[in-house]
């Protein structure tokens, strides 16, 4: 099992809960953006070319069954669950066969409306709250593995 890191939108404070837990388990985490990211040594880092879904493609290209992908990209997480993975997003939803179906469509749907020019807002900030739950997600996911 290998830990895979959309990083060009993850939280600071994200990586360095997975730096901790890839440190204390040894599982082996992967860093992929288009730009550079210093790194600590035990941890990995893949840098692409810019440009629309370059990092995403790389990830889908290399995620493997039972993989574990980081990532708030729908669309990115139902190609890592159909190939066998899973997507671990930064408020703690864990995604999997069973749900993500339903978060795609309903990503798709919002896409809709804002595509009609009807405001449907943002997501909220990062909470604390949101950090242990990520936290304690990938701590359950890793205990399991």
């Amino acid at each position: 099992m290998k830990i895979w890191v959309d990083a060009d939108a993850c939280p600071v404070s994200h990586k360095k809960i997975l730096f901790r837990a890839a440190e204390r388990t040894g599982v082996q985490v992967t860093l992929v953006a288009n730009q550079f990211i210093r790194v600590p040594r035990y941890i990995k880092f893949i840098q692409v070319n810019s440009g629309f879904d370059v990092a995403d493609n790389e990830i889908v290209k290399r995620v493997g069954v039972g993989d574990l992908v980081i990532t708030s990209d729908i669309p990115l997480a139902a190609e890592v669950v159909d190939k066998g993975g899973y997507a671990l997003d930064p408020r703690g939803e864990l995604y999997s066969v069973e749900n993500i179906k339903a978060r795609l469509n309903m990503r798709n749907f919002m896409e809709t409306l804002r595509s009609s020019g009807i405001d449907t807002g943002g997501p909220s900030a990062l909470t604390q709250r949101d950090r242990q739950s990520f936290a304690s997600q990938l701590d359950k996911f890793l205990s399991m593995s």
